[in-house]
């Protein structure tokens, strides 16, 4: 039975249980239900703070995880990013207050940076040949710099009105570019039965979240034209109808081109498409 962190709280919680739900599990009924039991599809979920997950699955405890990839990174474990989920996007970015003269990355050079991300910003300055004085906050880092701890920020941004709230500015390159993944543990195999099914499932719901089928009507002498504009998710359907000179194609295509490949198809020929019905989980 695969042991499966979750997290408990914060912006990956309820996108991660609606995944869940989705591919078919049992989730917890209350809020102080810490561990559920699905015998029937072979998994224990395990309710736990986003920041613990990669440690107990880098540990072994737990078999896999849905937590970020920045806390993955930050979490110094043997765990290992099994695959992206599309949902939880955020970068990890520096700060510094409006007024200050702080503009690069260049000048932080023997600052202080206030962070909950100890080893990822520890390593970013090393990688730069950059030395600075981490100054370890856990929760809201924002208030640091009025309060005369740190020079500087590095924080998760996800829109940044949190940072402009505070007086703050964004500058230099993203740190990290992060999002929910699955985390697996090094004592599971990547070809573990369990593993393969719990992720088959996954994107099975993912799939039918991000395409759509998409049917349409070409003539034979454009199909090759026509399936380079639409060449599906694995490889469209092509089949014969009653004029021999014309196919029926039935492609699943990405939800958010859907109009852009429309056009496409109408520019080289093609006819009666159809499209906006879900794909079906896999």
């Amino acid at each position: 039975m695969l042991k499966i962190a979750v997290p408990n709280k914060g912006m990956l919680s309820e996108p991660a249980w609606d995944l869940l739900k989705e591919a078919g599990y049992r989730l917890r009924t209350n809020a102080r239900q810490l561990v559920v039991e699905d015998p029937n599809n072979g998994i224990q979920l395990f309710y736990l703070r986003p920041l613990d997950i990669a440690v107990y699955v880098g540990s072994g405890i737990i078999d896999l995880g849905i937590t970020g990839r920045d806390m993955l990174l930050n979490s110094e474990t043997d765990a290992i990013e099994q695959m992206p989920l599309g949902f939880g996007d955020s970068t990890f970015r520096f700060a510094a207050p409006n007024e200050s003269n702080i503009m690069t990355v260049e000048d932080l050079d023997g600052k202080r940076i206030a962070t909950s991300f100890d080893k990822v910003v520890a390593d970013y300055m090393e990688n730069l040949g950059l030395k600075a004085r981490i100054v370890h906050l856990d929760g809201a880092v924002e208030s640091s710099v009025q309060l005369g701890v740190a020079d500087a920020i590095a924080d998760v941004v996800s829109t940044g009105t949190t940072l402009r709230n505070a007086g703050l500015r964004i500058f230099g390159d993203p740190i990290v570019t992060s999002e929910a993944i699955v985390v697996r543990s090094p004592r599971i195999a990547e070809n573990n039965p369990e593993l393969v099914v719990f992720q088959r499932r996954l994107k099975g719901v993912l799939t039918a979240h991000n395409y759509v089928l998409m049917d349409y009507d070409i003539p034979v002498s454009k199909v090759g034209t026509a399936v380079a504009i639409t060449p599906g998710f694995e490889s469209p359907t092509v089949s014969p109808l009653h004029d021999s000179q014309w196919v029926a194609v039935r492609a699943m295509v990405p939800r958010s081109e859907v109009n852009i490949l429309m056009d496409q198809l109408y520019e080289v020929g093609a006819r009666a498409i159809i499209t906006g019905i879900q794909a079906s989980r896999m």
